[in-house]
């Protein structure tokens, strides 16, 4: 595997959790943007919530509205995340200790927390 450089591998997680999230929520996020924090990769999306989920939030009371899509998110997050953690593994060369996620209902941003086995090694960007 050739070592990738930050913006490459922070890229890559980008392009995974996007695709994943066209494939298994119906729609991709209106923005998605990685950071990798020494062991830490946080991958933040912007507008993911369907059309069907906005309804859902707004149709309800708020706090059963919120409650019960955040349950389903998380049910789905939990059902797939061996397929989120083989492609951060496929990327980084590194195991997958932990997972988190939460979403808003409000502002339809999500954010998934994935805790690695150790830093990934990246390459340095050769400045010209």
């Amino acid at each position: 595997m050739t070592t990738r450089t930050l913006g490459e591998l922070e890229a890559a997680v980008s392009e995974g959790v996007s695709r994943f999230e066209q494939d298994y929520m119906g729609r991709g996020p209106a923005s998605i943007h990685t950071y990798l924090l020494e062991d830490l990769l946080v991958v933040r999306l912007k507008g993911v919530l369907t059309v069907a989920e906005q309804q859902l939030v707004v149709a309800l009371p708020v706090e059963k509205g919120r409650d019960l899509l955040k349950q389903v998110r998380a049910h789905l997050i939990e059902t797939a995340r061996p397929v989120l953690e083989a492609m951060v593994l496929e990327i980084t060369g590194i195991e997958v200790v932990s997972l988190h996620h939460d979403i808003s209902t409000s502002t339809g941003e999500e954010v998934v927390l994935f805790t690695l086995a150790e830093s990934p090694i990246v390459r340095d960007v050769k400045k010209k």
